[in-house]
């Protein structure tokens, strides 16, 4: 099973970069997007229905802002559109397919800046999301949850993390809660579990010479439920072509979307 992630911030800027040709040349099983920036009924049929796949979108209400969508080449057996939270799903921030055995959701969480009243919005979503965590947690199949958290979890997921300290997505009580939902909650950071190189980050700045010199932050994730520990195989940010500012998750599980698993596991 591969799933792609990424924030295209702006969908339609993403496809005029190419996007979509290189998406249907990935092969992956499900492709999440976020921060589309435009409702489903401005986009053209391609940007849809790309190839073989077949696209599913939550839009915020606002215009330009927001909204996420996945992308499946299976048919998912449902859809989930947002956390049954108004004023969180207004904004867009959350579409899952479910499949037989796997749950596989696209999210976009709040950017926030410290010290104003967006941070504090996000860390509104922050704790709602917590709560729908620990509810999926008794539910008896995998999740997987993808997308842009805006925070940065290990000092290793900064470039100078010493001089970001404090700034958001670096702030102390945003990675407790980063803490606790990749400890006593059992979560896993699955790009984490296939890949442990230094350096490896999803989003730079927009200073020049931030993508060139690596300088970036590691913010977009692939969040699983403890059934998924040990399942990711391969696990990249694709760094060789800019369709935005973030670059897409890439990580291949050894799991299969419906029917067994082809593994035997340890």
């Amino acid at each position: 099973m591969r799933i792609i992630s990424l924030n295209v911030n702006g969908i339609k800027q993403a496809a005029e970069k190419g996007f979509f040709e290189w998406m249907i040349k990935q092969d992956a099983d499900v492709v999440c997007v976020q921060d589309l920036q435009a409702k489903e009924y401005q986009l053209s049929e391609e940007m849809i229905n790309p190839g073989n796949y077949s696209g599913y979108f939550f839009d915020a209400d606002e215009d330009g802002f927001s909204g996420v969508a996945v992308y499946c080449k299976e048919p998912p057996k449902a859809i989930m559109f947002g956390l049954g939270n108004p004023e969180f799903d207004m904004e867009g921030r959350f579409i899952q397919a479910d499949f037989e055995k796997v749950s596989i959701a696209s999210v976009l969480f709040p950017s926030g800046v410290a010290g104003t009243p967006l941070q504090d919005h996000k860390f509104q979503f922050m704790k709602a999301f917590m709560g729908h965590l620990k509810k999926t947690l008794r539910k008896r199949r995998d999740f997987l949850f993808c997308g842009t958290f805006y925070v940065a979890h290990k000092t290793h997921d900064v470039h100078d993390w010493k001089n970001q300290q404090g700034k958001s997505g670096f702030m102390d009580e945003e990675r407790a809660w980063m803490d606790h939902i990749f400890g006593p909650m059992g979560y896993v950071d699955c790009f984490r579990e296939a890949n442990y190189d230094q350096d490896e980050f999803s989003w730079w700045p927009q200073e020049e010479g931030a993508w060139e010199r690596n300088e970036g932050w590691r913010i977009d994730y692939q969040l699983g439920t403890p059934g998924l520990k040990r399942r990711a195989a391969q696990a990249k940010v694709y760094k060789n072509k800019r369709f935005s500012d973030h670059g897409p998750v890439i990580i291949d599980y050894d799991y299969e979307l419906n029917g067994e698993e082809d593994f035997d596991f340890f």
